[in-house]
């Protein structure tokens, strides 16, 4: 036996566990990793199984039995007592249950299946049925695709069926029930207004966290990567997790987790969250994190899935095919609600990941805690089970009741198993009840007094289950009012000190020991390279083997032209811009992730990081074969037609590793819209909740070229307003983000870079081009991208006369090509065109000592092609007026509702006026 003693956030938060090396927990080893047939299960006898042969199993049943075992296998579920309630059961009447439709009326052969001998009667085959496929866990295999998969799931789950629980593992869970009631009791006394989302009536949670680190442990597992929203999960992590309950109290008291000198708004109460370790008393490491959750219920599973995925890939060095043994190495744990995995369209998206290369995880263990209320109504879905969306992937459902802590354990194995053996996705749906209403001040009676009034009638489940092990002698009532009262003291203790505690940050440890939270002035940063090596790169961006079939367009333009502009120095374009920047940072140690729709070749066919096979659609990425036996690699990942689940997954990626650079593009700027919630609730605000620094890059294609509403803009205006950027203070590096609409591929290259040679890491939002990915104008020099060169917030005129200049316009982003294509055609030689390049943090003291140039400059201009109520007019007027002392002019489209005009003529309209406007 083992005890587990979890060190969380500081020494003094000790938590006892026992996690055991019982056979119970040994087996799944034998039976996952045996080399034995698919369609044998292994003799179980050692694991407490009390057959003296082994199993056997229904594939050698005479045929009249054997449909009648395949009608339970298929359709058990829909009779099963999983609702403790008892108000709920799928269906009353299941006529394919009926023995007689099989022609079965007396004594029949079983051949030993389910221990019944070799004859029994009917009677009692349809008993043991009952007992396996009916009872109080059930399951829902049968959709499933593969054969092997669904013979081995009924095979493992009636071996299971028929093996008791170790009495370590029933003492050890009656023990976390008994804590995790004192935790509610406690906060519901002292705090009897607040709103906990206690785990009152779902503490079958706290059953399968506990199995999953029993069973984690004895499987050799590194990391443990979870996600659970609100209900429940103050319990999860101060019983199962040993979180320190003085963060907690002091949260309650209306004081911040972190400490006083760290930077940080925080978050509510029950979206606190861990990253601990869990230590054997054989030394044996398990750390679990547990990541924080926003309000918006099931944002952060695919969250965890990228961190998960980001994990597995820090314990290897193949970035491009699933390492299985890593994949075990790694476990994603993704709870859920009930009404929101019906509801919540990004559960479909991020199912999508399951079998995805370059986003599986090697399968996620679910768990839905069915409270069967939605906020406070029953009516939330259409399909029977609130699991059903969890079958578009053919993943195998295990339904239990939420009073049955043994058939908890039961099914938490049995899914940890088949994900071990087959890297899939399985889910547990808990069938569970809340103890109050959506809050503990609500009053759930007005909408669900049916519900309620059974709630009231019965015990809790800790109360239940410590009864039973009593009757069982497996835990006395001595035992259990000593682990009551000894966790109830460990509280009351953390509350009478709170006054002495002192919080501790932990967001810059382990991988990301070394950075520092961003300060409160602008750094310059080299982000240059040596010439030599940026030639190297460029020619081996687009070096392939001889073997390989190249598109025969590719040859003549992207090679060649690439070729020719990395001799000659000059004409680098956006693309190669970009492979410079990838192929210094891998060069330099990091990794570099991109993904998207299509963004091995890119939306608009310039990138090309990622080249096909024109006759085996084979994919080659040049730049991970810069040299022999190259350790760092650049990972194209075309992405699934989602938004919101991959953003969130890519940023799941970026907290895992400072030493990763990972970039999301959008396959238009619009398109982000998509995301929103990730983007609100993780990336422009995560650190300053969590502390949890992200160097995740957003490429969103902009400009305005006539393709209407939804392809024109990236919504600037949006992320500006989402910016801590002060109106009347200078900016510093410790704005929440930057926001970077860049002009020439230089800036591009420099910005890249910047991500990752800073101390700290924040988010980059960029407005990318379109049409000037290919503009002659639009073109850089190498010299621009060599040591002692930096990434510039302000680019000034170079041909501007500082004395002769009458009108300076700023603008930022695509819109200066074609103010500057006017100027040189109309020869306006007393204005100065001045480009803002990162608009946040804004670039106050380089944009002061611009205008100090143009001493005879009477008039200040801002020229945008977006909509005036758009773009980045609202964002820079007021720095203008407050921090640099200039009134603006605005140049540009009027107020409209949409980003853009679809009619032809009118767009043409609008540019004529808005460069009237600018130049009159």
């Amino acid at each position: 036996m083992l005890r587990a003693v979890l060190a969380a956030r500081s020494p003094a938060c000790v938590h006892n566990g026992r996690y055991l090396y019982s056979s119970w927990t040994a087996h799944a080893q034998v039976n996952v990793r045996s080399s034995a047939p698919d369609n044998i299960v292994e003799n179980s006898s050692q694991t407490g199984n009390h057959r003296e042969q082994g199993p056997a199993t229904a594939e050698n049943l005479p045929a009249a039995v054997r449909r009648f075992v395949d009608a339970y296998r298929t359709h058990g579920h829909k009779t099963a007592a999983i609702d403790p309630l008892g108000l709920w059961i799928p269906m009353r009447d299941v006529p394919e249950l009926d023995p007689l439709a099989y022609g079965l009326t007396k004594d029949v052969e079983v051949n030993g299946y389910l221990s019944l001998g070799q004859r029994t009667t009917l009677q009692n085959l349809t008993q043991a049925l009952l007992h396996t496929y009916s009872s109080k866990i059930s399951v829902e295999f049968e959709h499933m695709i593969h054969q092997e998969e669904r013979q081995w799931f009924a095979q493992r789950f009636e071996q299971l069926m028929g093996e008791p629980i170790p009495a370590e593992v029933k003492k050890q869970v009656g023990k976390i029930l008994l804590k995790t009631a004192v935790f509610d009791s406690f906060l519901a006394n002292k705090f009897p207004t607040l709103k906990r989302y206690g785990g009152e009536g779902a503490e079958g949670n706290l059953v399968f966290v506990d199995e999953i680190i029993r069973l984690a442990f004895a499987g050799d597992y590194h990391d443990v990567i979870a996600c659970m929203p609100h209900r429940g999960r103050l319990n999860v992590l101060t019983v199962n997790l040993g979180y320190d309950p003085s963060y907690m109290f002091r949260k309650i008291s209306g004081k911040s987790e972190f400490p006083d000198d760290v930077k940080a708004t925080g978050d509510v109460l029950s979206h606190l969250f861990t990253s601990t370790d869990l230590t054997a008393e054989d030394g044996k490491k398990l750390h679990f994190s547990l990541i924080p959750n926003p309000s918006h219920l099931e944002a952060n599973n695919p969250v965890a899935v990228g961190k998960a995925r980001g994990r597995q890939q820090s314990l290897q060095a193949g970035y491009y095919r699933r390492d299985q043994e890593n994949d075990k190495k790694v476990l994603c744990v993704q709870i859920h609600g009930d009404a929101s995995f019906t509801g919540q369209g990004i559960i479909a998206e991020t199912f999508g990941f399951a079998d995805l290369p370059h986003y599986s995880v090697g399968g996620s263990m679910h768990l839905i805690t069915n409270n069967q209320v939605g906020f406070t109504t029953t009516t939330g879905r259409s399909s029977i089970y609130a699991s059903d969306a969890a079958k578009i992937n053919s993943c195998p459902v295990i339904h239990v009741n939420g009073e049955s802590p043994e058939d908890i354990i039961r099914a938490t194995k049995l899914g940890f198993e088949y994900r071990e053996r087959f890297g899939k996705d399985v889910v547990i749906d808990l069938l569970c009840y809340r103890l109050h209403g959506h809050n503990e001040v609500d009053d759930p009676t007005m909408t669900q007094p049916v519900m309620y009034n059974a709630i009231k009638a019965r015990k809790s489940v800790p109360v239940l289950y410590s009864e039973a092990l009593r009757q069982e002698g497996q835990l006395t009532e001595e035992e259990s009012r000593k682990v009551s009262e000894e966790y109830d003291g460990s509280l009351r203790q953390a509350l009478s000190q709170l006054d002495q505690f002192k919080p501790k940050a932990h967001h810059l440890e382990r991988q990301w020991s070394g950075l520092v939270q961003a300060g409160k002035t602008v750094s310059s940063w080299d982000t240059g390279f040596p010439i030599d090596a940026l030639k190297f790169i460029g020619a081996k961006s687009v070096q392939i083997p001889d073997s390989f079939n190249i598109h025969p367009q590719l040859l003549k333009t992207h090679v060649k032209n690439r070729l020719r502009a990395m001799q000659e120095g000059t004409k680098l374009d956006w693309a190669t811009a970009e492979a410079l920047a990838m192929g210094t940072l891998l060069m330099q140690g990091f990794t570099v992730r991109v993904s998207g729709q299509d963004v091995g070749r890119g939306t608009f066919s310039h990138r090309h990081a990622a080249l096909t096979d024109n006759h085996s659609n084979e994919l080659y990425v040049p730049l991970n074969f810069m040299v022999d036996n190259q350790e760092t690699h650049l990972e194209m990942c075309n992405s699934t037609l989602s938004e919101e689940a991959v953003l969130g997954f890519e940023y799941g990626m970026s907290i895992e590793s400072p030493k990763r650079l990972v970039i999301w593009e959008a396959q238009f700027g619009d398109f982000f819209n998509g995301a929103q919630i990730i983007i609100d609730t993780y990336v422009t605000s995560g650190e300053t909740k969590w502390l949890l620094q992200s160097g995740l890059v957003m490429l969103l294609p902009h400009g305005y070229d006539g393709a209407g509403p939804e392809h024109s803009s990236c919504r600037i205006e949006r992320f500006l307003q989402q910016t801590d950027s002060s109106e009347t203070t200078v900016d510093g590096d410790d704005v929440n983000f930057s926001f970077v609409n860049a002009t020439t591929p230089a800036q591009y290259f420099h910005v890249l870079r910047r991500q990752m040679v800073r101390n700290f890491r924040k988010p980059l939002i960029m407005a990318t081009p379109k049409t000037v990915l290919r503009l002659p104008a639009a073109t850089s020099e190498l010299l621009e991208m060599a040591p002692g060169t930096s990434f510039q917030p302000l680019l000034p005129d170079p041909s501007a006369n500082t004395d002769t200049v009458e009108k300076v316009i700023f603008v930022s982003g695509k819109h200066y090509y074609t103010l500057d294509k006017i100027r040189q055609e109309e020869k306006k030689r007393n204005v100065a065109l001045v480009r803002i390049e990162e608009l946040c943090p804004f670039p106050t003291e380089a944009i002061l000592k611009e205008t100090r140039k143009y001493a005879k400059a009477k008039t200040f201009v801002w020229s945008q092609e977006e909509p005036r109520n758009m773009g980045a007019w609202t964002f820079v007027n007021p720095r203008f007026r407050n921090l640099v002392g200039v009134e603006l002019k605005y140049a540009g489209p009027q107020e409209l509702p949409a980003p853009a005009v679809a009619i032809g003529h009118v767009h043409q309209q609008q540019i004529q006026d808005t460069i009237k406007q600018t130049f009159e």
